[in-house]
């Protein structure tokens, strides 16, 4: 069924010509072609970076439908399983300066705004990508295949927006950006790493649909040969290390998890019997932010400090904000006495009302 598939759906060769000169940029309309790019790059890093300090989601959305970062990408994957070193490398060389011109420009823009004003932990635009796992891998090879898939069939190229969406190239370079801007290392890092991710998924999923629906070149010696292997290789090698850091960051992630449970359990246990109710709660390494809100007395905050210190072997910092809440019944009881004493007439419209 899958070679029928295949062959069903095997690459026109006379379309090769002209998607080279679409991704390559190439021909007469090369110039426009790069001059429009470069545009569509600036302005999408500018929408993502304002989406992500904002923690917009749909304006990080509408940056990932008008980036146009994916071109270079695929015109790199396209070169490499047709053998050809100079189009590979000049694409590859796009791709390069796209990625260092967003960070740049994302810090840039970041620099007049305040630290205060940007929420590194609260922030889900930001936190969903500075910690990446196995699962952005197995999205970025999904994303890479769909990518070639539509690139190669003009019949099929609406679906390139999705395949934007679901692949997120320039959100992740803009929280670098950001983060160097305010030093925030980790998250720059991890940004980084989480583009990286896409960028080699793209070229190895990216080059073998492009391989099974049987793009070739016309010809191709032995060294033409020997060098798409070796960047094929390469790829690979550089998803396997990847996946390393990637697996480290969901065992880490579901640790991560299963800690926050535990704790948030034994606090709910510290507040049972009291009239005080969890509003918020994160649990990061061993710093927790509580916050409770409720009426009444509140427990000792030192026996939650024990019961976890207790339960986890070791010392968990705790920034707890206790909002009390004081129950006001207005008319109080004696007022209402005093309307029915004095005021009758009142008393009896009030009471036909409540019934």
């Amino acid at each position: 069924m899958l070679e029928e598939f295949i062959r069903a759906n095997k690459f026109d060769q006379a379309y090769l010509p002209i998607l080279q000169k679409k991704l390559c940029f190439e021909g007469e309309c090369a110039g426009n072609g790069i001059l429009n790019y470069g545009v569509l790059l600036t302005l999408a890093t500018i929408i993502s970076t304002y989406g992500v300090i904002a923690g917009s989601t749909a304006t990080v959305i509408g940056a990932m439908i008008i980036a146009p970062l994916m071109t270079p990408i695929m015109a790199t994957t396209l070169a490499i399983v047709l053998g050809d070193t100079h189009r590979a490398g000049r694409s590859l060389m796009m791709v390069a300066v796209s990625t260092i011109f967003v960070i740049l420009l994302a810090a840039l823009l970041t620099c007049s705004i305040s630290p205060l004003a940007i929420d590194f932990q609260g922030n889900q635009e930001i936190v969903s990508r500075t910690a990446p796992d196995m699962f952005a891998l197995y999205v970025a090879l999904a994303s890479g295949a769909a990518g070639a898939f539509a690139v190669s069939r003009e019949s099929v190229s609406d679906s390139l927006p999705g395949v934007a969406i679901a692949i997120s190239l320039v959100p992740p370079l803009s929280v670098v950006g950001i983060s160097l801007s305010k030093l925030q290392w980790a998250d720059a890092t991890g940004s980084l790493l989480l583009f990286l991710t896409n960028l080699f998924a793209i070229l190895v999923s990216g080059g073998a649909v492009f391989w099974l629906s049987g793009i070739k070149p016309g010809w191709m010696d032995e060294d033409r040969s020997k060098k798409r292997k070796q960047a094929f290789s390469i790829a690979v090698i550089c998803v396997i290390l990847i996946s390393v850091p990637l697996f480290i960051s969901g065992y880490e992630t579901l640790e991560q998890a299963y800690y926050s449970k535990e704790a948030q359990d034994i606090t709910k246990n510290w507040l049972s019997g009291s009239g005080y109710e969890i509003t918020d709660f994160n649990l990061r390494k061993q710093n927790l932010t509580l916050h409770i809100i409720g009426t009444g007395e509140m427990p000792d905050p030192e026996h939650l400090h024990l019961a976890l210190d207790d339960h986890f072997k070791k010392p968990i910092t705790i920034e707890m904000r206790a909002i009390p809440v004081n129950i006001i019944h207005y008319p109080s009881e004696t007022g209402l006495r005093e309307i029915r004493r004095f005021y009758p007439l009142v008393w009896s419209i009030i009471t036909r009302e409540i019934s």
